[in-house]
């Protein structure tokens, strides 16, 4: 079994790269002196937990107390330039007290020159962070794209950030593509793209984001029924203000069943909006509605992912009492494409502590 990668895609990206992993050879002289600087490092640690109550007929499971998410990890700073990242998750799953722990992230990230930082590694994404961060609820729920598999937030391979104005800045970027939850596949695909972020005026952000995974597999030399690379868009904008935050995407993904899945002629798109009204330093409202929907194959009566088309719809309020613990009270319903899917809605009382 082998690949046929994209080799002229592959070939850009490899160029864009190589400059900027040879320019750290001529710029040692550049660190600052050691009495200047003195290395020093920290733990962090983050935890979501949440009680939550479906309010459907028909569940069988109407209250719980969960663990959704809890990161550990050290940062440690060598220089004023140069600095590593190591974080474990452990994920939850149905139960409570049944957690996998994976690795994270593990990077290193260098500012080799002023418009320059690299970071390598097991490493930290640019495919959702900006619209994750701009939402400000990971704790709730996830960004769209996380949610339904069209990107993961971590994966083996190296960055580029280059600051190309004051304005605007790009990401370039090779990765595995299998997100890291994966080691790499047998068959070495590789995952390559980059974004586009601009800040023309004060509070207004605009993103644009591509990148293109795998390439024709052949098997015993006839290609297989599933050839077509996965290819992944995402568009946002997003307005802040002291009182206000308001932002919405849209996602494509095309030729994939998900990030790292091919699967030819297999579309889904993505919409989110998303507001937060500032109350006052403690409390803030909150409202987000998405929309994920897959496309119908030929021949067929449903889409191909027709149990996940949906509509929801997550509103609520945050009180934020000391630095490092969030409590949100939220509201959520799902309205399904599918008829055969009841209408879900649940209460959430959601936690964040992090130090």
């Amino acid at each position: 079994m082998k690949v046929k990668s994209n080799v002229r895609i592959m070939k850009k990206f490899l160029l864009y790269f190589l400059p900027f992993i040879l320019l750290p050879l001529n710029l040692f002289t550049q660190e600052v002196p050691d009495d200047e600087f003195k290395p020093s490092g920290k733990a962090f640690g983050k935890v979501f937990w949440n009680y939550n109550h479906n309010f459907s007929k028909e569940a069988e499971q109407r209250n719980a107390f969960d663990i959704t998410r809890a990161y550990l990890g050290y940062t440690y700073q060598f220089s004023k330039n140069i600095s590593t990242k190591i974080t474990l998750d452990g994920a939850g799953s149905s139960n409570a007290s049944d957690f996998t722990v994976f690795l994270k992230t593990a990077q290193l990230d260098w500012k080799v020159a002023e418009p320059v930082k690299l970071s390598l590694g097991l490493i930290g994404l640019k495919q959702f962070d900006t619209q994750e961060k701009f939402w400000g609820y990971r704790y709730l729920f996830k960004s769209l794209q996380d949610e339904y598999s069209l990107g993961s937030s971590a994966d083996l391979g190296i960055n580029a950030e280059i600051k190309v104005l004051q304005n605007l800045k790009a990401n370039l970027f090779i990765l595995n593509g299998e997100g890291y939850k994966n080691a790499q596949d047998n068959m070495g695909r590789m995952k390559a793209g980059g974004n586009l972020i601009y800040t023309p005026v004060k509070g207004l952000t605009i993103k644009g984001y591509y990148d293109i995974y795998g390439g024709k597999i052949e098997v015993n030399d006839s290609i297989s029924s599933d050839t077509s690379s996965v290819h992944s868009l995402a568009f946002f904008a997003g307005y802040k203000t002291d009182k206000f935050r308001i932002g919405a995407e849209y996602d494509i993904q095309l030729n994939g069943k998900k990030y790292a899945q091919q699967a030819a002629d297999h579309n889904s798109t993505g919409i989110a909006v998303y507001g937060t009204y500032i109350i006052n330093k403690k409390f803030e409202v909150f409202a987000e509605w998405l929309r994920y929907k897959s496309n119908t194959l030929d021949g067929a009566e449903d889409t191909w992912n027709h149990e996940k088309d949906v509509n929801a719809i997550i509103t609520g309020v945050q009180y934020a009492p000391v630095k490092g613990l969030k409590v949100a009270a939220d509201y959520r319903i799902f309205l399904f494409d599918d008829p055969d899917i009841n209408t879900g809605s649940y209460f959430f009382l959601n936690f964040e502590f992090a130090f």
